[in-house]
């Protein structure tokens, strides 16, 4: 898919590819404007290929910035001395919050995107194996957007067509919101288990049923969750899925639509869209005390911008290999055998070591990995009282992890209190740097309780200044915080929106 993506780029019109806040930015400001209309078979396959490149501003830096960064996964390292976003960190952000507008509004320019093609592919002639497998991915994909959103905001505006009537509206119901997922994925599970050629990393059934299952475990739905993602779990051989001995694999061009990869989004060399993560998260002013320099010979434009939480980093054993697949303090320059050695560490997730040029990374973001799909499913079953069927999966995650090394071995009674803080710890570990933090901390209920905890041991770690900041933590937190404030900009623009309670 990265190709055909690529080549999209290239032939769709430009206008259908702008930044979704350039997409939003039209006048009339406060609804969406169809501008291109779908005649025939490539036109059906470019309006479901333009809801995919919807998710790149979101999974490329958006989802940890407003759902990682004013928790305990990330914070803002010196190259990025953004208002707002020290305001996401040392959570003092307001509806004013230019990443939390963003990320509304990138979200709602991809379900415009998605109705678009729902409303268009029926009317157009062609194969119909492909236009209902077309139309399946865009209920997909309007599922995942949806999901976000309802997690983020709470009751949120439901538009499924592009009529101004339904894009102009309040708030509706949570559970009309989740219901309406729900009937998009039950559809989407009808998809191909797999694809091939240019098609590879486009939304699968498998993808839709550990999606579905993960709304029910947000729903704390635990038997539908536990069906839903028992029925891959159990049967992983036929949708191809297991986990890499080697956890790098997942971050490898060469392997990283491989079995671990349920759905990610497809980042590429250009003319296609690089992954900017590793210019953002790269090291730059570290190199600097160390190496009077900014830039690792050959490895050009990094930032230095959004780096680990030292208390996240401090959990990591050196005998769990996913401390140095997820983080590093040591990088090698392409064209000189010097070792790069820095004091703090830095997300290596997005690391491509065959690219130059930062910007231009092809390593993808993973949105699901098989190992969300062990971990959930261990969720479920453990909280539909069912701790010893749920430690398997757990296990199997930690084994891989340590490579079967004695430490990997969780150890004390298998009860239901000690399998839900083994799973937490697990989450936290295994998913950082993935936007998934913030959701977990709020379904858990234990946001406040956890961030309060990570003030005062984050302060340890740092500078006294920081320290300062980080426990201001505790007198800034405000118990709305279990929601994101709906932007003011979208508030003045759409009168029919209300605020969520205790960020009016």
């Amino acid at each position: 898919m990265k190709k055909i993506i690529c080549i999209l780029l290239i032939l769709i019109p430009a206008t259908l590819f702008n930044s979704c806040s350039e997409f939003l930015e039209e006048n009339p400001v406060d609804r969406y404007v169809v501008s291109n209309v779908y005649t025939d078979e490539s036109g059906a396959v470019a309006s479901v290929t333009s809801i995919y490149n919807g998710l790149y501003s979101l999974y490329e830096r958006l989802m940890f910035l407003v759902f990682d960064l004013p928790v305990d996964d990330e914070k803002n390292g010196r190259g990025m001395p953004n208002q707002y976003l020290q305001n996401l960190e040392y959570m003092r952000y307001t509806p004013n919050n230019t990443f939390v507008r963003n990320f509304w509004r990138d979200s709602y320019a991809g379900i415009f995107r998605a109705n678009n093609a729902l409303e268009q592919i029926p009317n157009i002639e062609m194969d119909e194996t492909l236009k209902t497998r077309l139309m399946n991915e865009a209920k997909f994909l309007r599922a995942l957007y949806y999901f976000n959103l309802v997690r983020a905001f709470g009751d949120v505006p439901l538009p499924l067509s592009t009529a101004v009537d339904e894009t102009v509206t309040g708030r509706m119901p949570l559970a009309d919101v989740y219901a309406q997922i729900i009937s998009d994925l039950n559809d989407a599970k009808a998809l191909p288990k797999s694809y091939s050629g240019s098609d590879l990393g486009r939304a699968t059934s498998g993808a839709a049923s550990v999606l579905l299952g993960y709304v029910y475990v947000t729903m704390k739905n635990w038997s539908a969750a536990v069906t839903e993602l028992g029925a891959v779990v159990n049967n992983e051989g036929s949708y191809g899925y297991g986990l890499w001995d080697d956890v790098k694999d997942n971050y490898r061009v060469a392997t990283e639509n491989g079995k671990e990869c349920i759905f990610a989004v497809q980042f590429d060399s250009p003319p296609s869209n690089g992954n900017g993560d590793m210019q953002l998260s790269g090291p730059k002013y570290a190199l600097q005390a160390a190496y009077k320099t900014q830039q690792i010979p050959g490895r050009n434009q990094m930032n230095e911008a959004d780096i680990p939480i030292e208390e996240l980093y401090a959990q990591f054993s050196d005998k769990d290999q996913r401390k140095f697949v997820y983080f590093s303090k040591e990088f090698t320059s392409p064209i000189d055998p010097t070792i790069y050695k820095v004091d703090l560490p830095i997300y290596t997730k997005a690391w491509d070591e065959n690219e130059f040029n930062a910007p231009n990374s092809a390593v993808n973001m993973f949105v699901l990995r098989y190992v969300d799909a062990l971990l959930l499913y261990a969720e479920a079953l453990n909280e539909s009282g069912d701790p010893a069927a749920a430690y398997p999966h757990l296990q199997r995650v930690r084994s891989r992890a340590y490579h079967d090394d004695p430490d990997g071995i969780l150890t004390g009674e298998k009860t239901k209190e000690n399998l839900t803080e083994w799973i937490r710890r697990e989450r936290w570990m295994e998913l950082v740097h993935e936007g998934k933090r913030w959701f977990d901390l709020v379904r858990w209920g234990i946001l406040k309780e956890r961030m309060f905890e990570h003030a005062e041991n984050e302060s340890q770690f740092t500078e006294s200044f920081e320290a300062a900041q980080k426990l201001q933590i505790k007198e800034n937190y405000k118990d709305a915080m279990i929601l994101m404030p709906i932007p003011q900009t979208e508030l003045d623009a759409n009168q029919l929106l209300v605020q969520n309670p205790g960020w009016e």
